[in-house]
């Protein structure tokens, strides 16, 4: 697969650094580069890349006035660049991928790339998967329905089976059958299993998007749990409950999300 990309920044130098750097990955394909966010605007409207590299401090339109621009399209996936590290919150609220410092490490650049293929291969499998059910529910509605009932069919398969987690310094591999929790700590995920919590940089909306949602439910505004970790429901007031998990640990519901309590009353 092709990453059809764009390079956005008002320093020549700065775009034939990244341009550089991107020549090792064969994958990657700059199809325009522009130095200004009006550019910018125009050339994703046009080509409507896979990719946008974007610089945050720019005259006029800076990185963020240029999303905020491009708001009634499909947005391409962005990785913000710049030299002032203050910018990361408002980049990640952003959505972006990633969020590099000048100038560009390599290695840094090169875990970036994977989190664009990774993000790509998921849409490129839900795109496929919508298709899917469009063509059975012209041409054979018995089978659609049974893909939204819940029946195993290529939606399925989407879903990850091992999160990588890159967490002071080392990347863990998690089994995700071993996760019981997932908290929301701003733009940061904590990651729970029975003998370990790591730290994910990613927002719960994309981190939703990899795991199941037959096993994995909200049950509060910031908390996913793993309904096959669940052994007891213990009703508390208000509405509210606790379940609690095969280590122990107590999760509260909020009254918000008590249906999903139902999937254990029988």
């Amino acid at each position: 697969m092709t990453i059809r990309t764009i390079l956005v920044d008002d320093e020549p130098l700065a775009i034939q650094g990244l341009e550089l750097r991107l020549q090792v990955h064969d994958d990657v394909e700059i199809i325009a580069k522009c130095q200004n966010g009006r550019e910018a605007i125009s050339a994703i409207k046009t080509h409507k890349p896979d990719l946008v590299f974007l610089d945050i401090q720019m005259p006029g339109f800076d990185g963020f006035s240029v999303v905020q621009g491009l708001m009634e399209v499909e947005p391409p996936l962005f990785v913000f660049v710049t030299a002032y590290s203050d910018h990361a919150l408002r980049a990640f609220e952003a959505q972006a991928v990633d969020y590099l410092m000048k100038p560009v490490e390599e290695a840094r650049l090169a875990d970036t790339l994977d989190r664009v293929r990774q993000r790509l291969s998921e849409k490129s499998s839900v795109n496929e998967a919508e298709k899917l059910k469009e063509a059975l529910a012209e041409h054979a509605p018995e089978a659609a329905a049974e893909i939204v009932d819940g029946g195993e069919g290529p939606t399925a398969n989407r879903f990850e089976k091992l999160i990588n987690v890159k967490d002071r310094g080392q990347i863990f591999r998690v089994d995700v059958d071993t996760i019981e929790i997932v908290e929301a700590a701003g733009d940061y995920m904590c990651i729970k299993t029975a003998d370990n919590t790591l730290i994910l940089r990613e927002t719960m909306k994309d981190l939703e998007k990899r795991l199941d949602p037959r096993r994995f439910q909200r049950v509060h505004r910031s908390t996913i749990v793993n309904l096959d970790q669940v052994r007891q429901v213990k009703p508390h007031t208000n509405g509210e409950c606790f379940l609690v998990l095969d280590s122990g640990a107590q999760v509260k519901v909020s009254r918000s999300y008590r249906d999903v309590v139902a999937r254990f009353v029988h």
